[in-house]
Protein backbone atom coordinates (compact mmCIF):
# COMPACT_ATOMS: atom_id res chain seq x y z
CA UNK A 1 0.00 0.00 0.00
CA UNK A 2 1.58 3.79 -1.08
CA UNK A 3 3.32 5.41 2.16
CA UNK A 4 1.10 8.78 2.45
CA UNK A 5 1.88 11.59 4.40
CA UNK A 6 -0.97 12.87 7.06
CA UNK A 7 -0.87 15.92 8.78
CA UNK A 8 -2.26 16.22 12.69
CA UNK A 9 -5.15 18.26 12.61
CA UNK A 10 -6.16 19.12 16.55
CA UNK A 11 -7.68 15.87 17.09
CA UNK A 12 -9.75 15.58 13.81
CA UNK A 13 -11.47 12.59 12.14
CA UNK A 14 -8.08 10.57 9.95
CA UNK A 15 -9.29 9.67 6.59
CA UNK A 16 -10.15 6.02 6.26
CA UNK A 17 -8.14 4.38 3.51
CA UNK A 18 -9.65 1.46 1.32
CA UNK A 19 -9.10 -1.03 -1.14
CA UNK A 20 -11.42 -2.33 -4.05
CA UNK A 21 -10.58 -4.84 -6.61
CA UNK A 22 -11.99 -3.88 -10.48
CA UNK A 23 -10.66 -5.67 -13.48
CA UNK A 24 -7.93 -7.04 -11.89
CA UNK A 25 -6.40 -3.89 -10.44
CA UNK A 26 -6.42 -2.81 -6.42
CA UNK A 27 -8.61 0.28 -6.61
CA UNK A 28 -7.65 2.71 -3.79
CA UNK A 29 -10.11 5.30 -2.35
CA UNK A 30 -10.62 7.31 0.85
CA UNK A 31 -13.58 7.76 3.06
CA UNK A 32 -14.16 9.30 6.11
CA UNK A 33 -16.05 6.49 8.68
CA UNK A 34 -18.62 9.66 10.22
CA UNK A 35 -20.85 9.49 6.97
CA UNK A 36 -20.20 6.16 5.59
CA UNK A 37 -23.70 4.03 6.01
CA UNK A 38 -25.01 6.84 7.56
CA UNK A 39 -28.74 5.25 7.29
CA UNK A 40 -31.25 7.86 6.40
CA UNK A 41 -34.92 7.99 8.55
CA UNK A 42 -36.71 9.79 5.27
CA UNK A 43 -37.42 6.17 3.08
CA UNK A 44 -34.47 4.17 4.45
CA UNK A 45 -31.11 3.74 2.75
CA UNK A 46 -27.56 4.25 3.53
CA UNK A 47 -25.16 6.73 2.41
CA UNK A 48 -22.17 6.08 0.41
CA UNK A 49 -19.57 8.31 -0.38
CA UNK A 50 -15.30 7.96 -2.05
CA UNK A 51 -12.78 10.13 -2.55
CA UNK A 52 -10.62 8.79 -5.41
CA UNK A 53 -6.68 8.59 -5.34
CA UNK A 54 -4.27 8.06 -8.29
CA UNK A 55 -4.52 4.37 -8.06
CA UNK A 56 -6.89 1.78 -9.79
CA UNK A 57 -7.48 3.80 -12.90
CA UNK A 58 -6.46 3.07 -16.70
CA UNK A 59 -5.36 6.34 -17.77
CA UNK A 60 -1.21 6.98 -18.43
CA UNK A 61 1.16 9.38 -18.13
CA UNK A 62 0.67 12.45 -15.71
CA UNK A 63 -3.05 11.41 -15.35
CA UNK A 64 -2.39 8.16 -14.16
CA UNK A 65 -4.03 6.63 -13.58
CA UNK A 66 -7.37 7.92 -11.94
CA UNK A 67 -8.02 10.73 -13.71
CA UNK A 68 -11.87 12.39 -14.64
CA UNK A 69 -10.64 15.44 -16.70
CA UNK A 70 -11.40 15.15 -20.21
CA UNK A 71 -9.84 19.11 -20.43
CA UNK A 72 -6.58 18.51 -19.97
CA UNK A 73 -5.66 16.26 -22.97
CA UNK A 74 -6.39 12.77 -21.29
CA UNK A 75 -8.23 10.06 -23.00
CA UNK A 76 -11.86 10.21 -23.53
CA UNK A 77 -12.14 6.65 -23.33
CA UNK A 78 -9.63 6.12 -20.26
CA UNK A 79 -11.62 8.80 -18.00
CA UNK A 80 -14.90 6.43 -18.99
CA UNK A 81 -13.30 3.58 -17.76
CA UNK A 82 -12.39 5.28 -14.42
CA UNK A 83 -15.94 6.30 -14.17
CA UNK A 84 -17.15 2.69 -14.72
CA UNK A 85 -14.79 1.58 -11.92
CA UNK A 86 -15.87 4.35 -9.51
CA UNK A 87 -19.56 3.37 -10.42
CA UNK A 88 -18.81 -0.48 -9.47
CA UNK A 89 -17.42 0.30 -6.14
CA UNK A 90 -20.64 2.61 -5.04
CA UNK A 91 -23.05 0.04 -6.42
CA UNK A 92 -24.38 2.03 -8.99
CA UNK A 93 -24.16 2.78 -13.02
CA UNK A 94 -22.14 5.56 -14.53
CA UNK A 95 -25.40 6.64 -16.05
CA UNK A 96 -26.47 7.29 -12.36
CA UNK A 97 -23.58 9.59 -12.16
CA UNK A 98 -24.38 13.83 -12.07
CA UNK A 99 -21.14 16.09 -12.25
CA UNK A 100 -20.33 19.65 -11.68
CA UNK A 101 -19.40 22.08 -13.79
CA UNK A 102 -16.64 23.99 -11.65
CA UNK A 103 -15.84 27.72 -12.13
CA UNK A 104 -15.00 29.01 -8.50
CA UNK A 105 -18.47 30.04 -7.73
CA UNK A 106 -20.57 29.31 -5.35
CA UNK A 107 -23.86 28.44 -7.36
CA UNK A 108 -25.86 25.43 -6.52
CA UNK A 109 -28.19 22.70 -8.57
CA UNK A 110 -30.55 20.74 -6.57
CA UNK A 111 -30.01 17.53 -8.83
CA UNK A 112 -33.20 15.33 -10.18
CA UNK A 113 -33.79 11.77 -11.65
CA UNK A 114 -33.64 14.23 -14.53
CA UNK A 115 -30.39 14.94 -14.60
CA UNK A 116 -29.07 11.63 -14.57
CA UNK A 117 -25.58 10.97 -16.70
CA UNK A 118 -25.23 14.73 -17.17
CA UNK A 119 -21.30 15.53 -17.42
CA UNK A 120 -20.62 11.79 -17.34
CA UNK A 121 -22.23 9.97 -19.93
CA UNK A 122 -23.99 13.11 -21.48
CA UNK A 123 -23.69 16.55 -22.24
CA UNK A 124 -24.21 18.83 -19.02
CA UNK A 125 -27.44 21.62 -19.84
CA UNK A 126 -26.01 24.00 -17.31
CA UNK A 127 -22.54 25.28 -16.28
CA UNK A 128 -21.06 26.98 -13.14
CA UNK A 129 -22.39 25.05 -10.87
CA UNK A 130 -19.77 24.34 -8.22
CA UNK A 131 -22.26 22.74 -5.50
CA UNK A 132 -24.95 19.66 -5.95
CA UNK A 133 -27.44 18.76 -3.34
CA UNK A 134 -30.01 16.27 -3.70
CA UNK A 135 -32.65 14.21 -2.09
CA UNK A 136 -33.23 11.34 -4.56
CA UNK A 137 -31.96 7.89 -4.28
CA UNK A 138 -29.38 6.20 -6.64
CA UNK A 139 -28.15 9.60 -7.70
CA UNK A 140 -24.17 9.66 -7.31
CA UNK A 141 -23.32 13.23 -7.39
CA UNK A 142 -19.55 14.16 -8.71
CA UNK A 143 -17.29 16.75 -7.81
CA UNK A 144 -13.61 17.12 -8.54
CA UNK A 145 -10.25 18.38 -7.28
CA UNK A 146 -6.35 19.30 -7.10
CA UNK A 147 -5.78 20.95 -4.31
CA UNK A 148 -9.33 22.76 -3.63
CA UNK A 149 -11.78 22.06 -0.69
CA UNK A 150 -14.17 19.09 -1.00
CA UNK A 151 -17.20 19.67 1.15
CA UNK A 152 -19.27 16.64 1.79
CA UNK A 153 -23.22 17.24 3.43
CA UNK A 154 -25.51 14.19 4.80
CA UNK A 155 -28.82 15.11 6.32
CA UNK A 156 -30.36 12.15 7.91
CA UNK A 157 -33.05 13.39 9.06
CA UNK A 158 -34.49 14.42 5.55
CA UNK A 159 -32.58 12.02 3.48
CA UNK A 160 -30.44 14.25 1.30
CA UNK A 161 -26.82 14.90 0.36
CA UNK A 162 -25.00 17.54 -0.77
CA UNK A 163 -21.39 18.02 -2.32
CA UNK A 164 -19.66 20.95 -3.47
CA UNK A 165 -15.75 22.28 -4.78
CA UNK A 166 -14.45 25.13 -2.17
CA UNK A 167 -10.87 26.70 -3.47
CA UNK A 168 -10.05 29.96 -1.47
CA UNK A 169 -12.72 31.97 -3.70
CA UNK A 170 -15.67 29.56 -3.08
CA UNK A 171 -14.40 29.63 0.34
CA UNK A 172 -13.81 33.34 0.67
CA UNK A 173 -17.76 33.45 -0.68
CA UNK A 174 -18.78 30.86 2.35
CA UNK A 175 -20.01 27.92 0.37
CA UNK A 176 -20.42 25.81 2.71
CA UNK A 177 -22.48 28.10 4.49
CA UNK A 178 -24.36 28.43 0.79
CA UNK A 179 -24.86 24.55 1.07
CA UNK A 180 -26.68 24.76 4.01
CA UNK A 181 -28.63 27.25 3.41
CA UNK A 182 -29.89 25.48 -0.12
CA UNK A 183 -30.31 21.92 1.87
CA UNK A 184 -32.79 23.81 4.09
CA UNK A 185 -34.29 25.94 1.46
CA UNK A 186 -34.86 22.67 -0.20
CA UNK A 187 -35.38 19.88 2.08
CA UNK A 188 -35.79 21.20 5.25
CA UNK A 189 -32.59 20.82 6.61
CA UNK A 190 -31.81 21.77 9.97
CA UNK A 191 -28.30 22.65 10.38
CA UNK A 192 -28.07 20.93 13.77
CA UNK A 193 -29.10 18.09 12.12
CA UNK A 194 -26.55 17.59 9.64
CA UNK A 195 -23.36 15.78 9.28
CA UNK A 196 -20.34 17.21 7.09
CA UNK A 197 -16.72 16.69 5.93
CA UNK A 198 -14.26 18.65 5.14
CA UNK A 199 -12.21 16.35 2.30
CA UNK A 200 -8.44 15.64 1.32
CA UNK A 201 -7.06 19.18 -0.07
CA UNK A 202 -4.20 21.51 0.10
CA UNK A 203 -3.24 22.40 3.53
CA UNK A 204 -1.80 25.30 5.30
CA UNK A 205 2.33 24.74 4.98
CA UNK A 206 1.45 24.09 1.05
CA UNK A 207 -0.81 27.12 0.65
CA UNK A 208 1.02 30.52 0.08
CA UNK A 209 -1.34 32.92 -0.96
CA UNK A 210 -0.75 37.21 -1.15
CA UNK A 211 -1.28 39.51 1.99
CA UNK A 212 -4.31 40.92 -0.16
CA UNK A 213 -5.88 37.12 -0.30
CA UNK A 214 -4.76 36.33 3.74
CA UNK A 215 -7.12 39.59 4.53
CA UNK A 216 -10.20 38.42 2.95
CA UNK A 217 -9.94 35.07 5.69
CA UNK A 218 -8.74 37.13 8.27
CA UNK A 219 -10.93 39.95 8.14
CA UNK A 220 -14.27 37.24 7.83
CA UNK A 221 -12.62 34.73 10.24
CA UNK A 222 -9.75 35.58 12.56
CA UNK A 223 -5.93 35.91 12.41
CA UNK A 224 -5.20 31.87 13.33
CA UNK A 225 -6.63 31.39 9.77
CA UNK A 226 -3.91 32.82 7.61
CA UNK A 227 -0.10 32.86 9.46
CA UNK A 228 2.95 34.67 8.27
CA UNK A 229 4.71 33.03 5.34
CA UNK A 230 8.04 32.12 4.65
CA UNK A 231 8.44 35.00 2.22
CA UNK A 232 7.87 38.70 3.49
CA UNK A 233 4.28 39.98 2.42
CA UNK A 234 3.05 36.41 2.04
CA UNK A 235 0.53 34.48 4.45
CA UNK A 236 -0.13 30.43 4.53
CA UNK A 237 -4.09 30.01 4.16
CA UNK A 238 -5.26 27.45 6.48
CA UNK A 239 -8.53 26.32 4.10
CA UNK A 240 -9.37 23.52 6.35
CA UNK A 241 -9.68 25.33 9.58
CA UNK A 242 -11.37 28.45 6.98
CA UNK A 243 -14.02 26.01 6.01
CA UNK A 244 -14.13 24.29 9.60
CA UNK A 245 -15.00 27.65 11.29
CA UNK A 246 -18.18 28.69 8.11
CA UNK A 247 -19.83 25.32 8.71
CA UNK A 248 -19.78 25.88 12.20
CA UNK A 249 -21.02 29.48 12.00
CA UNK A 250 -23.40 28.22 9.64
CA UNK A 251 -24.84 25.89 12.36
CA UNK A 252 -23.60 22.01 11.84
CA UNK A 253 -22.13 21.37 15.61
CA UNK A 254 -18.32 20.93 15.76
CA UNK A 255 -18.87 17.25 16.83
CA UNK A 256 -20.77 16.45 13.29
CA UNK A 257 -18.12 18.20 11.32
CA UNK A 258 -14.74 15.78 10.00
CA UNK A 259 -11.55 17.24 8.74
CA UNK A 260 -9.14 16.13 6.53
CA UNK A 261 -5.51 15.56 7.59
CA UNK A 262 -4.52 14.61 3.91
CA UNK A 263 -2.68 17.02 2.20
CA UNK A 264 -2.80 16.87 -1.88
CA UNK A 265 0.59 18.77 -2.10
CA UNK A 266 2.47 16.82 0.28
CA UNK A 267 1.38 13.72 -1.61
CA UNK A 268 1.61 14.27 -5.57
CA UNK A 269 1.58 10.78 -6.47
CA UNK A 270 -1.15 9.85 -4.46
CA UNK A 271 -3.39 12.41 -5.19
CA UNK A 272 -3.62 15.27 -7.92
CA UNK A 273 -2.24 18.25 -6.86
CA UNK A 274 -2.07 21.25 -8.72
CA UNK A 275 0.68 23.42 -6.87
CA UNK A 276 2.83 19.61 -6.58
CA UNK A 277 2.78 19.21 -10.47
CA UNK A 278 3.05 22.65 -11.57
CA UNK A 279 -0.36 22.04 -13.32
CA UNK A 280 0.38 18.59 -15.42
CA UNK A 281 -2.41 16.84 -13.49
CA UNK A 282 -5.43 15.39 -13.58
CA UNK A 283 -8.62 15.62 -11.55
CA UNK A 284 -9.22 13.76 -7.91
CA UNK A 285 -12.93 12.40 -7.99
CA UNK A 286 -15.54 12.78 -4.71
CA UNK A 287 -18.75 10.85 -5.27
CA UNK A 288 -21.84 10.93 -2.66
CA UNK A 289 -25.19 9.49 -3.15
CA UNK A 290 -27.86 7.99 -1.38
CA UNK A 291 -28.37 4.01 -1.53
CA UNK A 292 -31.51 2.59 -2.97
CA UNK A 293 -33.19 0.11 -0.57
Amino acid sequence: MYRIYRKANGGGEPVQRCVSTEDGDDLEYLAFSSLEGISVQEGGGRVRHLITTRLGGVSQGEFARMNFSVDRGDRPEAVRANYGRIAKVLGCRPEDMVASHQTHTTNIRRVTGQDRGKGVVRPRDYENIDGLITDEKGIALATFFADCVPLLFVDPSHGAVGLAHSGWRGTAGRMGERMVKAMADAFGSVPEELYAAVGPSICRDCYEVSQEVAHVFTDMLGSRVAVPGRQEGKFQLDLWLANELILQEAGIPKEHIAVTDICTCHNGEYLFSHRASGGRRGNIGVFLMLEEK
